[in-house]
């Protein structure tokens, strides 16, 4: 056995291992007959980027890449019907589904009919898909920051300040009152 097979089974263990964390939540969910302390956002964040990485290892011809995503997307699809079937907002959690679906559709299109075959395909697939893993390892953080349009607006205004604050540092932006 070569080095880079090795590699190869070590990050099958790992990865597949790292799938299945979401068996935790599973059991909560089956043990209180609910869905109430359990986010479904990472499960569907990470469906979303084993597809990609399916379709990536798919078209770059890579069997690591295909069984670990493989059995990664087949444990995320488990884990989001689950979800369904304990959640009380079955209608907002299939809206993001049906969310998830329509980026999956449009991905697929766009890299299939718009994108030539061959190298360009590929990078810009593995582009997109690294930055949906980015994504799904960022989801969980959704939330402990409730108030992410005000984060947002925040840094803008932050941003002004620094550049445009010089501007008018001789010239005080007020009149200064004489006794």
């Amino acid at each position: 056995m070569d080095l880079l097979q090795l590699l190869s089974w070590a990050c099958i263990v790992f990865t597949v291992g790292m799938f299945t964390t979401g068996l935790n939540d599973l059991k909560k969910m089956k043990a209180s007959q609910s869905a109430d302390n359990v986010q479904f956002l990472p499960f569907l964040t990470t469906c979303l980027n084993n597809l990609g990485w399916l379709y990536y290892g798919i078209l770059k011809g890579d069997g690591t890449v295909i069984l670990v995503n493989t059995i990664g997307a087949i444990l995320q699809t488990i884990y989001i019907i689950t979800y369904c079937h304990y959640t009380k907002e079955k209608k907002h959690v299939l809206s993001q589904t049906l969310v998830m679906v329509c980026v999956l559709c449009v991905g697929l299109v766009y890299f299939r009919l718009l994108i030539p075959p061959g190298q360009t395909q590929l990078s810009q697939l593995g582009l997109a898909c690294s930055v949906f893993t980015i994504s799904m390892y960022l989801s969980p953080l959704t939330d402990l920051v409730p108030n992410t349009p005000g984060i947002f607006t925040s840094l803008i205004r932050v941003y002004l300040f620094w550049r445009f604050g010089a501007v008018f540092e001789n010239k005080p932006a007020y009149k200064l009152i004489q006794i």
